[in-house]
């Protein structure tokens, strides 16, 4: 299913799954208590080539469900990486050490950020964007993701 949203286009895979487990999240605390999903993003280049970005698909799908904004416009990222694909923890986190910044801080103080991706691996990339949204005054931070993958 990953694979099929991820590469194959099935951008349905990735709503079905964010309102399947939103039911789910949105009576258990902390993620109950989210103003706001950010997704993790995709570079500009990268969105254009595969037309959509999974993680959107899958806080679109958690906001349906949890009855919780989304917003794809506060949370960016500045270059565009190399895929993470076969790298090792190390090299993950320094590809994407400082990828990621913020805009529009205004939208996300004083809320809880609930900030998903697709798929975790040694969580580099969630880490990256956890200190670029941890600098916004007032904000609190909860993380899901579809699934993980074991190395």
């Amino acid at each position: 299913m990953i694979h099929a949203l991820k590469y194959k286009g099935r951008k349905d895979i990735g709503i079905f799954l964010g309102e399947e487990f939103g039911k789910i999240l949105r009576s258990s605390p902390p993620w109950s208590q989210s103003g706001i999903i950010v997704p993790v993003p995709l570079h500009r280049k990268k969105y254009l080539k595969r037309g959509y970005n999974q993680s959107e698909q899958f806080a679109i799908g958690l906001s349906s469900s949890m009855e919780i904004p989304y917003t794809n416009e506060c949370l960016f990222r500045k270059n565009e990486t190399e895929t993470q694909t076969h790298k090792s923890r190390f090299l993950r986190w320094n590809n994407v050490k400082d990828v990621f910044f913020v805009k529009n801080q205004g939208i996300l103080a004083g809320k809880t950020v609930l900030l998903v991706d697709d798929v975790i691996t040694t969580g580099a990339t969630l880490e990256s964007c956890f200190s670029a949204l941890s600098a916004i005054p007032m904000v609190g931070i909860s993380v899901a993701t579809i699934a993980y993958a074991k190395l």
